[in-house]
């Protein structure tokens, strides 16, 4: 299973950027799909997830985070607006098929104030 994480960049505060994650796998039989980051010097946090069409987000980017799914495409997508410095970190879209775990290489997200 592989997935491609892209959509990465460099942005102004308050701008948008949207990932996608290419998954070589059907996402819709997937137990989890989730979205990280990892900041310079910090953990790993989890992002967004979604299981069986419910998606929570964390506290950091409830209402400015969407993420989703495409099952023509085979995507995962995180909208993000709004963006902050704080948002800064290689996001990473991760996928779980029962007790198979598999990540993305990571995409590069730098907002600067």
């Amino acid at each position: 299973v592989q997935l491609q994480a892209s959509g990465g960049g460099a942005v102004q505060a308050g701008e948008s950027l949207t990932l996608s994650c290419a998954v070589s796998r059907n996402i819709y039989s997937s137990t989890v799909m989730a979205w990280y980051r990892q900041a310079p010097g910090k953990e790993r946090e989890l992002v967004a997830s979604s299981v069986m069409g419910r998606t929570k987000y964390s506290d950091s980017v409830k209402g400015r985070f969407t993420m989703s799914r495409d099952r023509i495409q085979g995507t995962v997508g995180l909208q993000m607006n709004s963006l902050k410095p704080e948002d800064t970190a290689v996001y990473y879209c991760k996928g779980s098929w029962g007790s198979s775990v598999y990540w993305g290489q990571g995409t590069q997200v730098t907002v600067s104030s």
